[in-house]
């Protein structure tokens, strides 16, 4: 039961981001602004960051797991960064609606 929630969930953010990552046939974004569309705000909002945050706590329990075979070979750093440190960095540091994680910044003039 829950899984199968889960699955959709994830077929319905597939969904959403493939549409908005559309192309044309030059290649140009179909749609360039600065500000996320409204349905892409709420479906980051109500199903991706759920799920990032699901990740997160996931991929924190794996590392500990694998935290002994990590330091025989070298390779905790990698090994935090890929299991813990981006899917967190997706879910509290992108903006909502955003595709790419980072701080948006305004350049004054």
């Amino acid at each position: 039961m829950i899984l199968s929630r889960v699955l959709s969930s994830a077929l319905l953010v597939a969904l959403i981001s493939t549409s908005a990552l559309a192309e044309n046939i030059s290649g140009d974004p179909v749609y360039q602004s600065d500000t996320p569309a409204g349905y892409s705000m709420l479906g980051d909002l109500l199903i991706a960051r759920p799920l990032l945050i699901g990740a997160t706590l996931i991929g924190s329990v794996a590392f500990v797991v694998s935290l002994p075979f990590s330091l025989a070979s070298g390779s905790v750093n990698e090994t935090a960064e890929s299991l813990v440190f981006d899917p967190g960095r997706e879910a509290f540091v992108r903006c909502l609606g955003c595709t790419k994680a980072g701080y948006k910044v305004q350049e004054r003039d």
